[in-house]
């Protein structure tokens, strides 16, 4: 073989996982990931933020997810000359912390922690949040996600903190962090509030017993009707406070008497017209009072549990609907917003009987020391037993549970602080116009909605391990709201420059306060540890008390790009936003990328308990990191579900990147053969159409890959590429093999520009076989290259080779071709057996360049191709008739007059214009119908001797007839066939010149004999002999062969 090619020869077989190793080792070598971060410093300023994972449990497959997506798009525009900063980051603090830490030392409650000592406790929930940073930071390195771990921020540390103290700071002054008595969502089992983007990810479907009950009226000329208000709940356990019952003033309440059952007297009872069916149907109505007539009309409550004093009469409200249960509501102030603004307004008590633990006082009767939802039970039971139960029924609805420990919340009246993110509703609606959503509907949709029914941030929390809340107070309520531990130590008079500032240490520093000299101590919460992640753009810097950290953040905010699963539409994405919002006028981010959540193959939750998990680091094990990445990049839209399993990303590599990888070894192969230089080839222009068409091709891919990757378009990206490949392989070097066989240097330098080119394009998505192609091909080639892949520019479309004429031509061609594929499938008969003639119908296919028609009759193996028109355009026989289905769906009781139309009209010509026109229109009944393709029961019969394929008023005909002569030649390509796949099992290099001796069945002799001289040039043989004395081979012709090369002697 040449030895000065520039080319060697590559493995035909690839390992990704084995592959992937060694490019690992390359990139830590020559510190790959840092050079292209440097090299582009001069470059516009491209910014990406990391949403911090809690690296206190181990990553999963959906962390994979999460980061192929947060790394491809960064990498584009790396390539792109852009300087891109990618600071990783970890998420320390809040409940999922203090739960896990919790469990691991058998705790049950805040109780528990308190007397195992605050710092002992924060000092685990600092162990635990850094116990698995080493397996993230495997999983992340070993799936190519390039973000910096040696500068990563973490947000517990004292100089994040700080940052965050100083952002409080601000919205104080501004009036939006405020503390205030609401009712807010409580998880009992934490102990604390939670927000409602913390509540949104925790609902869960249960079914409670709803209940419908009478409350006596006592009061006026109801009274002596001895009339009840009818109140259903779905909560039975609030009826122990009830304080009042709510109305509508602007419905109408009927005063009905119900018929008397076997069971139930007649009884009056006080229902919403609307809703008067809650009563049965047989009812007589006495009255009709507007809601605003039955305002301050006493009643009696269900349970005398606890003292609610001065209470107990209909109050308006505007909230009360008709839509379920009675259309009166039952007022319980400690336990629902709506009702505490409502009882605030007629001055009524707020009397709360349930413990912070969810336990009613133990003094109770009945339900003493019971946690609040295993009252429902004996309550109901009680209500049955005293004769106010009027019915029960089970109702299945959505109930809010704690995020974390999966407990069921309560709607809780507790002093808290709030961030009044209400008051910036119009700023937050305006930076949400503003930004690029992926997808669109996001903005006006699940996002949009959230933010136009915003609600203020719940922002403390009752526990330990978190952001200490920055706020002194004194007991004449004065505030400080302290930016900085410089600023600590002036009001306490000391250097509290190395202060921890996390609780118990933080609690101990009192000052005295600057307006009234009495002593100031911290309030005892700490933040939201969601606010905590929504400051990472400032705090990650520490600004603005770190030095330098001004000038870093102002080139790195807001950010071009964020990426997150679907459900931080209501977590880290709002958080940034409001945030951001709030502290500078503007959101934290411009284009947001939501994702969609990771099923099993079957479309499951992975879960262990289905024992359907796949853990990251074993399956990029099995398959590769690139295979992984495809998969996660290109089999969808990133917001859909994405199932996975074994089987599928199987197909990712055969499909796609084995087919890439084949293509580059079969160029390095044939340019090693070749002895080949890329520098000695000639110009695009002048080369044959072949290579002008995929020229075209690739520089259209450019363009395509390049727009969808600035749109944040992977799938898009993936779609194109994998296209391309098949071009390239299954196309361009296919048809052009017999001139690699020869060494043309036009079809190499193409195939060259076309590999180089496309390793560049696949780079962002497909990191590790991209740079084993750049180092083990490109840069073998051409040293002068950039000394990885990912350093490279991103290429650049010529649009002057773009020839779209010369595109649509190769398009329609291969589009016969399949058609003719599929009529040779159709007739069984095998593709190697040659035909006379095909038949084509097709606008333009008779103006297609002679090239292209010789290449449509050698991959139909026919010898002739003709006009079907100009013989007849009746080789098939057609039958039509109506696709009830279809125009029902459509057309309703017309369908009928339709199906007649269709059955009298001309089936061929019906059938014709529909694929050549999309729809036609059918008269029935006096009506026009507008009928499309599917709305037809098509049947189309070949006539004896053809075979026939359509599709969108294309057709091609095979004729099928075969004589003598045509089955000698297919005797023939059977014989090559046969001897290069001898070639290949017996290790002969493509260059190999062979000897072969044969013999086969006596009947195929002939038909061998009379074409060994062109056989003798297809398989690159110098000699080829009969000989009778060999054994018959057991295949189709019974061939025996035996091959050599030289004087060595190889046979099968």
């Amino acid at each position: 073989m040449p030895g000065n090619s520039p080319y060697q020869p590559l493995s035909p077989q690839i390992d990704l996982p084995a592959i992937e190793k060694s490019i690992l080792d390359f990139w830590h070598g020559e510190d790959v990931f840092h050079r292209s971060v440097t090299s582009r410093s001069g470059g516009e300023s491209w910014t990406f933020y990391e949403g911090p994972p809690t690296a206190n449990g181990m990553p999963g497959t959906h962390h994979i997810e999460a980061r192929v997506f947060k790394d491809v798009f960064p990498r584009f525009h790396t390539m792109k000359g852009k300087h891109v900063i990618r600071k990783a980051g970890w998420d320390c603090h809040g409940l999922p912390v203090e739960i896990a830490v919790e469990k691991e030392l058998g705790f049950s409650g805040k109780g528990d922690i308190e007397k195992f000592g605050i710092a002992a406790f924060n000092d685990k929930c600092r162990e635990s949040v850094q116990r698995h940073v080493d397996a993230f930071t495997e999983m992340t390195e070993r799936m190519g996600f390039w973000v910096d771990f040696d500068e990563a921020y973490w947000t517990m540390s004292d100089e994040y903190i700080e940052s965050v103290w100083w952002s409080l700071t601000e919205i104080h002054k501004k009036g939006l962090l405020v503390q205030d008595n609401r009712v807010a969502p409580y998880c009992p089992r934490c102990g604390t509030g939670l927000s409602d983007h913390e509540l949104a990810q925790g609902y869960e479907t249960v079914t409670d017993q709803s209940v419908y009950v009478r409350f006596p009226i006592i009061t006026g000329e109801l009274q002596k009707l001895k009339a009840s208000l009818l109140v259903w709940t779905t909560t039975p356990w609030t009826l122990v406070s009830n304080t009042a019952i709510a109305v509508n003033p602007e419905v109408t309440y009927l005063i009905v008497r119900t018929a008397p059952t076997e069971k139930v007297q007649s009884e009056v009872l006080i229902v919403a017209e609307p809703l008067v069916a809650v009563v049965g149907a047989d009812y007589e109505e006495l009255s009709r009072l507007s809601g605003r007539e039955l305002e301050n009309i006493k009643y009696q409550r269900p349970f005398d549990l606890i003292d609610i004093p001065n209470a107990h009469f209909i109050v308006l409200a505007d909230y009360v609907t008709t839509e379920d249960g009675t259309g009166l509501v039952h007022q319980s102030p400690a336990f629902g917003a709506d009702d505490l603004a409502t009882c605030r307004k007629y001055g009524l008590p707020v009397v709360n009987p349930v413990s912070a633990s969810g336990h009613f006082e133990s003094g109770l009767a009945l339900i003493g020391n019971m946690f609040f939802k295993d009252a429902d039970k004996p309550l109901v039971k009680s209500l049955k037993e005293n004769g106010r139960l009027f019915k029960q029924q089970p109702y299945e609805h959505s109930y809010p549970h704690c995020w974390r420990c999966h407990t069921p919340l309560i709607y809780y009246a507790q002093p808290s602080w709030y961030v009044r993110t209400t008051k910036i509703k119009d700023e937050l609606l305006r930076e949400n116009a503003a930004t690029d959503w992926h997808p669109e509907t996001i903005k006006s949709g699940r996002y949009g909605d959230w933010l136009n029914n915003n609600v203020d941030w719940a922002l403390s929390r009752n526990r330990f391990w978190g952001t200490p809340l920055p706020i002194w107070r004194c007991e004449d309520g004065h505030e400080k709201a302290v930016p900085s531990r410089s600023e600590l130590s002036k009001l306490a008079g000391r250097d509290l420059g190395e202060l921890e500032l996390h609780r118990p240490f933080v609690d101990e520093v009192e000052f005295n306060c600057p307006d009234c000299k009495k002593l100031m101590k911290r309030t005892p919460e700490v933040i939201d540890c969601w606010y905590d992640s929504g400051a990472m753009p400032f705090a990650q810097w520490g600004y603005p008390h770190k030095e330098d950290s001004k000038k870093k953040f102002t080139e790195s905010y807001p950010a071009n790009f964020i990426c997150e699963a679907i459900d931080q539409t209501r977590g880290w994405f709002y958080t940034l936003m409001a945030i951001g919002t709030m502290v500078f006028d503007k959101s934290s981010y411009k284009t947001v990328l939501c994702l969609g959540h990771i099923l099993d193959k079957d479309g499951r939750k992975m879960s262990k308990h289905l024992g359907n998990v796949l853990e990251p680091m074993p399956l990029m094990n099995r398959h590769g990191a690139d295979a992984v990445r495809w998969y996660m990049l290109a089999s969808g839209s990133p917001w859909s579900a994405r199932r996975v399993g074994h089987e599928i990303i199987s197909e990712v590599v055969r499909k796609t990147l084995l087919t890439y990888w084949n293509t580059v070894s079969f160029l390095a192969l044939y340019g090693s053969a070749s002895d080949f230089v890329p520098e000695t080839f000639v110009a695009p222009k002048d080369r044959p159409m072949m290579d002008r068409w995929i020229l075209s091709e690739l520089n259209s891919v450019t363009k395509l890959v390049d727009d969808s990757y600035e749109n944040f378009d992977s799938q898009g990206a993936g779609a194109a590429l994998s296209q391309f490949i098949d071009d390239l392989s299954n196309w361009y070097v296919r048809r052009s093999r017999r001139r690699f066989w020869g060494g043309d240097p036009a079809a190499l330098a193409t195939l060259h520009t076309c590999s180089e080119t496309l390793t560049l394009l696949m780079a962002p998505m497909v990191p590790f076989i991209t740079e084993h192609v750049w180092q083990s091909l490109n840069r073998q080639v051409n040293p002068k290259l950039p000394l990885s892949v990912h350093l490279a520019d991103f290429p650049i479309s010529d649009e002057s080779l773009i020839d779209n004429e010369l595109s649509s031509n190769v398009a329609l061609a291969r589009r016969l071709v399949e058609l003719g594929r599929a009529a040779r499938a159709q007739s069984q008969l095998k593709v190697r057996q040659p035909l006379s003639r095909a038949l084509i119908s097709a606008t333009g296919w008779k103006n297609l360049p002679a090239e292209l028609k010789d290449q449509i009759a050698d991959e139909l193996n026919v010898e002739q191709l003709d006009d079907l028109a100009g013989v007849g355009n009746d080789l098939v026989d057609v039958t039509v008739k109506a696709n009830f289905k279809s125009l029902g769906s459509r057309y309703g009781a017309n369908v009928q007059e339709i199906a007649k139309s269709i059955a009298s009209a001309n089936p061929e010509k019906l059938v014709a214009t529909i694929r050549f026109q999309s729809e036609v229109k059918i008269e029935a009944a006096g009506n026009s119908y507008n009928i499309i393709e599917s709305d037809l029961v098509i049947t189309e019969t070949p006539r004896s001797g053809w075979s026939v394929t359509s599709h969108a008023g294309e057709s091609v005909a095979l004729d099928l007839a075969l004589d003598q002569r045509l089955i000698d030649k297919g005797v023939v390509r059977e014989a090559i066939r046969a001897i290069q796949d001898e070639r290949k099992n017996s290790g002969f290099d493509i260059s190999d010149r062979i000897r072969i001796r044969w013999n086969s069945k006596p009947e195929f002799i002939s038909a061998i004999s009379s074409a060994t001289s062109y056989i003798k040039d297809e398989v690159l043989a110098v000699e080829m002999e009969l000989h009778p004395e060999l054994a018959i081979g057991e295949d189709e012709l019974g061939l025996q062969l035996e091959l050599r090369i030289n004087e060595g002697f190889r046979s099968e």
